[in-house]
């Protein structure tokens, strides 16, 4: 048998109890005022009262005085339980003294409940005092049954009230205590969500701009080049136009390969993936800057141990370094990149210029060095972007990526 039906919708009642009490709650103090109130005129009319009073000759007026002095004050029992107990607790001691020991003083327990329920626990303790002390008097004037009648009720009673409600009010806070657990882990999730979000937009900004800015100088080198050949050697520049379209072709499928990882396809189809570049490819990085009219020599010691993310780290360097030299350096500027393996992973790349505008160099976008600086730091390394020691010329930007860590 499935019982997550029902269950399901006995939840759902007592949430939507629940929720008409805290919208009308007067309308269930009322109706458990009056049913007690109910209870209480129903044992004294029905004589029931007698089974267990020590004295029968109790007026009528007195008992029903007693039933309505124990239930009507019930009305406030939610909100000032403590004073809901001092006001029963004259009735209860009249109770006791007259040997009437109705068994209406057991609603006493009910404000008792909401004390252990919502009150500090320490409340308890005048609490069993006001529900007790009063039924002594009446124990000491009937003593022949006074334990059984009345004062073992009360004490028991209080006691497993005291209890019951300590024990609610344990579940009742720890189920809040998971609710509000759920609900930092639900903001911490979103604020996780939020960062990578933010750390991924970084990461495809500086993509961006490392693919985009070199291609865009070496193909604004090669316009301006082709421009002043075009006059006085067409062969010139036709070889412009090519390596224009040739830069192009490259920059565009860098651009295709990157927006294919971020593109959402509703088929299901993967997104094109291909190598990053590398060092291997940075003898392609440098004819594109040749052919864009900056000389750069390229100078390699030791042997490449360098992992994928490495050399894209490397490669993205120099890519940077030169697009700044080719947009900054003037005329009749050359370039040299030394790369220095070391051993473990551990490179040292330097990237120097004779530029003529020392310093300072105009302002960039503010992606190019912060963006190589971000690069280097995800392997612990060092990067410096200056303009080199007088009297040289130009600038000089150097790259160190320490050993790999063992694992």
């Amino acid at each position: 048998m499935d019982t997550a039906a029902p269950t399901g919708r006995l939840q759902r009642l007592l949430a939507a109890v629940r929720l008409f009490d805290r919208r009308h709650p007067y309308v269930w103090d009322v109706t458990a005022t009056l049913f007690w109130v109910a209870a209480a005129l129903t044992d004294y009319a029905s004589s029931g009262w007698r089974r267990v009073a020590q004295n029968l000759d109790v007026s009528d007026t007195q008992l029903i005085v007693l039933s309505l002095g124990f239930t009507v004050p019930l009305l406030w029992r939610r909100r000032h339980p403590m004073a809901v107990l001092a006001v029963t607790a004259p009735f209860a001691l009249l109770n006791s003294w007259s040997g009437a020991v109705l068994q209406a003083h057991l609603v006493q327990l009910v404000p008792v409940f909401g004390l252990a329920l919502h009150r500090p626990l320490k409340q308890l303790i005048p609490a069993f005092l006001v529900v007790v002390l009063p039924i002594v008097p009446g124990a000491l004037r009937y003593p022949l049954a006074a334990w059984d009648a009345a004062m073992g009720p009360a004490v028991w009673g209080f006691a497993l009230t005291a209890l019951l409600g300590i024990a609610v009010r344990s579940r009742r806070e720890r189920l809040a205590s998971l609710e509000e657990r759920a609900r930092r882990l639900e903001v911490e999730r979103d604020q996780q969500a939020q960062l990578a979000a933010a750390a991924e937009r970084t990461r495809i900004a500086r993509e961006m701009h490392d693919i985009i800015g070199h291609n865009l100088s070496v193909i604004t080198g090669l316009a301006d080049g082709g421009r002043y050949a075009a006059g006085k050697s067409p062969e010139r520049a036709a070889q412009a136009l090519d390596a224009i379209g040739t830069t192009s072709r490259q920059a565009l499928g860098e651009l295709r390969r990157l927006l294919d990882v971020l593109r959402h396809d509703d088929t299901g189809r993967p997104a094109e993936r291909t190598p990053q570049p590398g060092l291997p490819d940075l003898d392609r990085l440098i004819d594109g800057v040749r052919a864009a009219g900056l000389p750069v020599r390229k100078r390699v010691e030791g042997q490449s141990t360098l992992p994928p993310g490495r050399q894209l780290t490397v490669f993205r360097v120099v890519q940077e370094a030169l697009t700044n030299t080719l947009k900054h350096a003037g005329p009749d500027t050359t370039s040299e990149i030394s790369i220095a393996h070391g051993d473990r992973g551990a490179v040292t790349v330097t990237i120097t210029d004779t530029g003529k505008d020392t310093p300072p160099r105009p302002p960039s976008d503010g992606r190019g060095i912060p963006g190589m600086r971000e690069r280097t730091a995800l392997y612990g390394g060092t990067l410096e972007a200056a303009p080199r020691p007088h009297p040289e010329r130009g600038w000089r930007v150097r790259l160190h990526l320490p050993e790999e860590s063992p694992q």
